[in-house]
């Protein structure tokens, strides 16, 4: 058993101590579902909680955990029913605009804390197994009300990654998470927030309450498909904020869910472009990988409002690449997959970044791009 020494895990002073029996229970356990599906450790931290985070408990940089000579990783989630394993293409568009799926408001949750610019919410879905969609798939909404520029008509769909496994946060295949940034106007000679211009669909969601009706269609999109012929593949994942949200869904599979016909034994790096530590989303899902999966899971943070790059200005998503060139490059030679998933303003940079580095190592960065496309290494979905 291991002897943990990270603030948000239980301590074992030694294996003769009473509390091995109560800590080795717990790891059995594994996750515990509660009421508002957060989930559990042994030392009852939720494992999604904005609580965390106001409790400043996330480092800026990189967590440090000490062990002994083993260590004890917390048992993967049953899922069901693993029916979902067995379809062989993905379930697309299932509901239309024109006839969208009636599903039900579990939960929202704010998972920012209190100096991040902006609001998160963790908005989970009951879709009661009609609308099976896989990782990387997007679901659209329809906000209620009449669109302005179409009187009498509804509203445009807007389109949200799924932030979730297949199995749902509730691992039983009847839910699906979203991921949302609350989208806020303010009048830039007043300062003051203009409701009349607020995101429709952002605010919707994230002033949902359970039991509140949402109309949803989809699931859409193949590109941001996890691609599972190898289980030992390397997969890079690049996002800057709600951007992480496919992202979650893969590593949940990877590394949470017991699933028989998916066992992953590659590599997962995730870098997450962030401004504060506030702003992390998911940290603490992430972190428990890190403890877990130390040897298939890396995670590099970019805080732009508190890094500093090489050059003393801000550190982006950008900047943590090209720390890590050399080592992506020789990745995607071996045929490692790349994911982009966030504001379509992080790709001008990135590209910038990867071209540069390119003709420092003396290759042509658009035959390499070519080349990767070819290869179906290259997936991007920017909005």
């Amino acid at each position: 058993m291991a002897h943990l020494a990270l603030t948000q895990f239980q301590l074992v002073s030694s294996p003769t101590d009473a509390s091995l029996k109560t800590s080795v229970a717990g790891f059995k356990q594994g996750f515990i579902k509660t009421q508002s599906l957060r989930f559990q450790y042994p030392s009852g931290i939720p494992l999604l909680s904005s609580d965390l985070k106001s409790r400043n408990l996330h480092s800026t940089n990189k967590y440090q955990v000490c062990m002994s000579v083993g260590q004890a990783v917390t048992p993967k989630v049953a899922v069901s029913p693993l029916e979902l394993d067995d379809a062989i293409e993905p379930p697309l568009n299932t509901y239309k605009p024109k006839g969208p799926y009636t599903a039900t408001i579990v939960s929202v949750e704010r998972i920012v804390g209190p100096k991040a610019p902006g609001e998160t919410c963790h908005i989970v879905i009951d879709h009661d197994g009609n609308v099976p969609y896989w990782e990387g798939q997007s679901y659209g909404v329809i906000p209620p009300g009449e669109n302005p520029k179409k009187p009498g008509a509804p509203h445009n769909v807007r389109l949200y990654s799924i932030a979730s496994t297949r199995y749902g946060d509730s691992f039983d295949g009847k839910t699906g998470s979203l991921c949302v940034r609350r989208a806020v106007y303010y009048d830039p000679e007043t300062g003051k927030e203009d409701p009349s211009k607020n995101g429709i669909c952002s605010n919707f969601l994230c002033n949902s309450k359970p039991g509140d009706k949402v109309q949803i269609t989809g699931p859409s999109g193949k590109i941001m498909l996890l691609p599972e012929d190898n289980p030992n593949a390397t997969h890079i994942m690049i996002a800057t904020g709600t951007g992480v949200a496919p992202f979650r869904g893969y590593l949940r599979r990877m590394f949470m869910e017991s699933v028989p016909k998916f066992k992953f034994g590659g590599l997962a790096w995730l870098f997450l472009g962030v401004a504060n530590t506030d702003s992390l989303l998911y940290d603490d899902e992430f972190s428990k990988y890190l403890q877990d999966y130390p040897d298939n899971f890396r995670f590099d943070r970019a805080l732009s409002r508190e890094q500093k790059n090489k050059n003393g200005g801000k550190m982006y998503v950008q900047d943590k690449i090209e720390e890590y060139s050399d080592e992506i490059f020789k990745l995607l030679d071996e045929g490692a997959h790349i994911y982009f998933c966030g504001l379509k303003g992080m790709m001008p940079g990135i590209q910038e970044t990867l071209k540069r580095v390119a003709d420092e190592r003396g290759e042509n960065w658009e035959t390499k791009l070519s080349q990767l496309k070819k290869n179906k290494q290259w997936h991007v979905e920017v909005y």
